[in-house]
């Protein structure tokens, strides 16, 4: 079930009052009901996949605490038929293909068969979700969760099923296990979440997406101004996209009294470096991935030679993590580049990329630079192909030796959907950035529900009818990261 669908708009509403009219120790049974309903939307067969996942984790967790000598059998059997899962789901077809090319390179007439195969929704996110359990639990971090519903209730909350944040279960779990009291500011500020991810999603990232589609669609047919263009657009639509997601899923939860991780803050407007880009950007998984794999591969305790290899096996995993395809590979290698160039400046010139060391127009500068290097890695995750990927950056590169015509390309483009539309997108970018610029200061929402109720609500009404009328007919309803 999509957020942003009429079916959500019926589904939420009525989760929240039944919720708030329930008794406390019926509310795991609403929620965990709500939570299967919302995924089985989709394809209702693919809920048997969470349920195993459910199964196979509560009880390897459960062999941890009651045979301790058999830990990392455990452990061993939760990873195995986690990542299994993944692997043949997300991974198989590709890995197959692989092999195919490397033996037809070397002349061995081999083929791997091809299976017809859907991705199911969500499967990286609450797989991972998963893990971070069984891992916990094996390190003696956290004790094994004995009442089922309430376990399978973390794995499947509905807020944050198809595409995070990914939780902790030592965070996530005492939070759906306390009694909750509504309360009306919390409330408010769930709603205001949820409206300013709907504004994110269904206006911000549908007029940028459409200009992206123009030039990622035909890459041959468009100069080096519109394929720069494009790429910037891409670098926020993806955050408007993604980061409206998560704000409406934090919102949702808030309004039924459970707090979710916060997973972005302005990662384009604000990064001074890649490495401070991570930290704002997709925030969970940047914390999954040092959690349990940069950390127990020695993260920084080994060496600086060995911190700089894990930090590239690190990046490498999360981009074949964002999909199966070696344009994901090639953009999370180029992230791994570009923090290992910040880590040896860092060391051998002993300047720390750190904005407060500068004045306002080189942190500035530092802000661009990390920008454009943010783009130049993700025409590899938009592109389809390699070819495709590297036509674009090529032309974008050679189209620099003609300034004029680079400007016209990127004019033309903004303008292909009309005067109005790039109007739309400008304004919608520009209050984009106002609200990220006060969020750097303070939380924005809350920000918003200080303000005079006489200043507050007519703020609330001409916000929720100028996004209403502002959001296009070519609007995709699908989130990029439900592919993830």
């Amino acid at each position: 079930m999509l957020f942003n669908s009429l079916k959500f708009l019926v589904f939420f509403p009525l989760v929240f009052m039944l919720y708030w009219a329930l008794p406390h120790r019926a509310r795991k049974y609403l929620l965990l009901a709500a939570s299967y309903y919302f995924y089985m939307c989709w394809k209702p067969e693919f809920i048997v996949l969470i349920l195993y996942s459910t199964a196979v984790d509560y009880f390897c967790a459960l062999g941890m605490e009651r045979r301790a000598e058999q830990k990392k059998l455990f452990l061993a059997v939760s990873l195995t038929m986690n990542l299994g899962l993944l692997f043949f789901f997300k991974y198989f077809n590709f890995f197959g293909a692989t092999l195919t090319a490397l033996c037809r390179a070397v002349s061995i007439p081999f083929s791997a068969p091809v299976l017809d195969i859907i991705l199911p929704v969500g499967i990286s996110f609450y797989t991972f979700q998963t893990l971070s359990y069984t891992i916990d639990v094996y390190r003696g971090k956290m004790k094994p969760e004995h009442d089922f519903l309430y376990f399978a209730l973390f794995v499947s909350y509905f807020p944050q099923l198809v595409a995070g944040p990914i939780e902790r279960a030592e965070e996530l779990l005492p939070r759906l296990k306390a009694e909750h009291r509504f309360d009306y500011g919390r409330a408010a500020h769930g709603a205001r979440l949820v409206a300013w991810g709907f504004f994110k999603k269904c206006v911000c990232a549908a007029y940028l997406g459409a200009l992206v589609d123009k030039v990622y669609s035909n890459v041959g047919g468009y100069g080096g101004g519109a394929a720069a263009f494009a790429t910037a657009a891409f670098a926020l639509q993806i955050y408007c996209d993604f980061g409206g997601y998560s704000d409406i899923a934090r919102g949702c939860s808030e309004l039924l009294g459970v707090e979710l991780t916060v997973n972005f803050k302005s990662p384009s407007f604000f990064s001074h470096s890649i490495g401070e880009y991570w930290k704002r950007n997709h925030i969970s998984l940047t914390n999954w991935f040092q959690e349990y794999v940069y950390i127990p591969l020695g993260g920084s305790k080994k060496g600086f030679c060995r911190k700089i290899v894990n930090i590239w096996i690190v990046f490498f995993l999360s981009g074949l993590w964002h999909g199966a395809g070696w344009t994901f590979a090639v953009w999370g290698l180029l992230q791994a580049l570009y923090i290992s160039i910040e880590q040896v400046w860092a060391r051998y010139r002993a300047v720390t990329p750190n904005k407060n060391q500068c004045g306002r127009c080189c942190g500035v500068l530092m802000v661009l630079r990390t920008f454009v290097l943010s783009c130049i890695s993700l025409v590899f995750f938009r592109a389809d192909t390699m070819a495709d990927a590297l036509t674009l950056l090529r032309a974008a590169v050679t189209g620099l030796a003609h300034p004029r015509a680079y400007l016209r390309d990127a004019y033309y483009l903004l303008l292909s959907d009309g005067a109005w539309a790039a109007l739309f997108t400008v304004l919608s970018v520009a209050v984009l950035l106002a609200v990220d610029a006060l969020d750097e200061k303070t939380d924005a929402m809350e920000a918003v529900g200080r303000l005079r109720p006489i200043v507050r609500y007519p703020l609330y009404a001409v916000f929720l009818v100028g996004m209403v009328l502002l959001i296009p007919k070519h609007a995709s309803a699908l989130f990029i990261y439900f592919q993830f």
